[in-house]
């Protein structure tokens, strides 16, 4: 291959991206391998991978492959569950520095210790933890299926973390149980402001909002649609507004103007830059980074037996009650 390691903290050129992404799917093909990337990646890398999608579903889907080595662009938390789901397999990160603030705004030890407060409580974890935490909890659950997973729990009491937009959120389609909510946010989609989507709304008064229930509290109170990211992409471009405004990572338009280049997909142009509703983590990965990952084998994901078989339990009752 004639491109270099020079490129990687350069912009590429088109004949460089298009080398990469050619010697990317050979190398995966050559070593067996699945190569899974979330909405919120560069196009140029969801254009080579395997599966686009959420990150459960990622998961699952790899673990439904014969691949020897699952490949997964996005961040940590998301590569331990491919690795929790597959323990056979191997597990790489393109970049081992893309975490995510959410997943580590909440530790083991702190749900040892509200379980001690809360002893009656069932604990539930949105699937955007870390492996030592879904070690700790009773289920886990999704953007998609949280009021659903929560509805047919037995206990009155429900002990939510790390997101408090997402758990406030349920709370309110769930009001027969007691709610205590951790006060953990993605950083990108709870700073985004409503005055900003008021905004967005002057300007574009036929439009439609979409959501993710990631978002503050008073930005989903003005939205015709919160969903999760898979959930949003069925409405936009499905709803029939010829125009859509969408409050979620930028990284999903490319997904969006691909299913339904008809329609106009908004953004905040403030999307454009490293803060407002734009995950530096996720873009932390880029085509040079995957190449060297996968060409090396480097950036193993590695949990203990102990954590995987422990953190696989509430997982499975997710899959179960859903």
């Amino acid at each position: 291959m004639s491109v270099s390691f020079d490129i990687q903290e350069r912009e590429l050129t088109a004949e460089e991206i298009e080398e990469l992404q050619r010697e990317v799917r050979r190398l995966a093909k050559e070593k067996n391998a699945v190569i899974l990337a979330h909405y919120y990646q560069r196009p140029e890398v969801q254009d080579i991978a395997d599966f686009v999608g959420d990150s459960l579903e990622l998961s699952r889907k790899a673990a439904n492959t014969d691949a020897d080595i699952i490949v997964f662009c996005g961040v940590r938390f998301m590569c331990e569950t491919a690795k929790i789901l597959s323990p056979q397999k191997k597990v790489l990160h393109p970049n081992p520095e893309s975490g995510c603030p959410m997943a580590d705004m909440v530790t083991a030890e702190q749900v040892r210790k509200l379980r001690e407060k809360h002893p009656s409580a069932e604990f539930v974890a949105y699937i955007n933890t870390t492996a030592d935490v879904k070690a700790e909890v009773d289920v886990c659950v999704t953007s998609a299926n949280a009021p659903r997973i929560i509805k047919k729990l037995d206990a009155e009491k429900i002990v939510f973390l790390p997101d408090q937009a997402l758990g406030q959120w349920v709370a309110k389609q769930v009001p027969e149980k007691e709610f205590v909510i951790w006060k953990g946010f993605c950083p990108p989609h709870f700073e985004f402001t409503a005055r900003e989507v008021m905004k967005l709304k002057e300007k574009y008064p036929d439009a439609k909002v979409a959501v993710h229930p990631e978002c503050h509290p008073r930005v989903i109170e003005i939205a015709d649609f919160v969903g999760s990211t898979s959930q949003i992409i069925k409405y936009a471009t499905s709803v029939e507004a010829e125009r859509v405004i969408v409050i979620t990572e930028v990284g999903l338009k490319y997904t969006l103007q691909k299913k339904n280049p008809d329609k106009e997909y908004i953004f905040p142009e403030s999307m454009n830059y490293c803060g407002t509703v734009y995950c530096c983590t996720m873009k932390g990965i880029t085509l040079p980074k995957l190449y060297e990952t996968i060409k090396n084998e480097i950036n193993e994901v590695e949990l203990p037996d102990e954590i995987i078989e422990r953190a696989r339990r509430p997982i499975e009752r997710m899959l179960e009650l859903s």
